[in-house]
């Protein structure tokens, strides 16, 4: 396996409020050049319907929903070496500077999403930034068995309270 490193850059502005972070983005987001790029990923329907707002189809759009809700979007991992979208063969993780992002805005709460990002954070992040995640599940469609669409949406409205 070869290092690999993230190739698409973090979504924010000083008016975020909350950190959302994956682990690393799949074959499929770095093929569309942007998070949660897999056609079967859950994560914008998701957003959308917590946002309520119409599912964004472009890059830009969903850079436009994420900012207009105060949401900066990135991951956990700047490179590592892994085996297609597998976050379980993840290799010589070398964390992003959180500090970019948390330097900028004034991040009420950070989010992870899955428990790679969460594990990640937490043995990476966290002894640096001082900032506990809080826990989201995936969005994956490999997660679909345990959560199906209506779960997501119950379990993501958290981050409601922190865009108030």
């Amino acid at each position: 396996m070869e290092t690999i490193l993230h190739p698409i850059e973090p979504v924010y502005d000083a008016r975020s409020r909350i950190l959302m972070l994956g682990s690393f983005p799949s074959p499929k987001s770095r093929e569309y050049g942007f998070y949660y790029g897999h056609p079967q990923n859950r994560f914008w329907k998701v957003l959308s319907r917590i946002l309520e707002e119409e599912p964004p189809r472009s890059n830009e759009e969903k850079c436009r929903l994420l900012l207009r809700h105060h949401i900066a979007l990135w991951d956990v991992l700047h490179s590592c070496k892994i085996k297609g979208a597998a976050d379980e063969s993840i290799a010589d993780p070398v964390p992003n500077d959180m500090g970019r992002i948390l330097g900028a805005a004034d991040i009420l709460a950070v989010f992870t999403t899955g428990g790679a990002a969460t594990r990640l954070f937490r043995r990476l992040c966290t002894p640096v930034c001082g900032i506990e995640s809080i826990p989201l599940p995936s969005t994956s469609p490999a997660n679909c068995r345990h959560y199906d669409l209506e779960r997501l949406v119950e379990a993501y409205r958290v981050i409601l309270e922190y865009l108030k």
